[in-house]
């Protein structure tokens, strides 16, 4: 099973979804801009993706500056991303092989491995 946290209006998001649907999967697909997100499923992606709050803030199109949270601590920026859920960087996939921040957009493969 494939699931992609999924952005309906960023080309890099429809085009990684695209990657995946032509690699064969029927992916599930949640869109975290309707959905948001908690602070435990969070934390549970960025730990897989081994990444941390701050390399999974998104600045481009946020206000992530305004709101101080660059070069802000971990849980400072884990909870603006849990309030605004834009301030995430997208799209993250999970699969078998892997939870992988889709940037660039090749990185979705790796969670095809079985």
């Amino acid at each position: 099973m494939i699931t992609i946290y999924h952005k309906t209006t960023c080309s890099t998001s429809r085009k990684v979804l695209q990657m995946i649907r032509e690699a064969g999967f029927d992916p599930q697909v949640i869109d975290y801009m309707a959905t948001g997100w908690t602070r435990a499923q969070l934390l549970g992606l960025l730990a897989a993706a081994d990444l941390t709050p701050a390399q999974a803030l998104r600045v481009k199109g946020t206000d992530a500056a305004a709101r101080g949270l660059i070069g802000a601590d971990g849980d400072t920026i884990l909870a603006a991303m849990v309030e605004n859920p834009i301030l995430v960087e997208r799209p993250i996939v999970c699969g078998p092989g892997g939870v992988r921040l889709c940037r660039p957009v090749e990185l979705v493969a790796e969670t095809f491995a079985r």
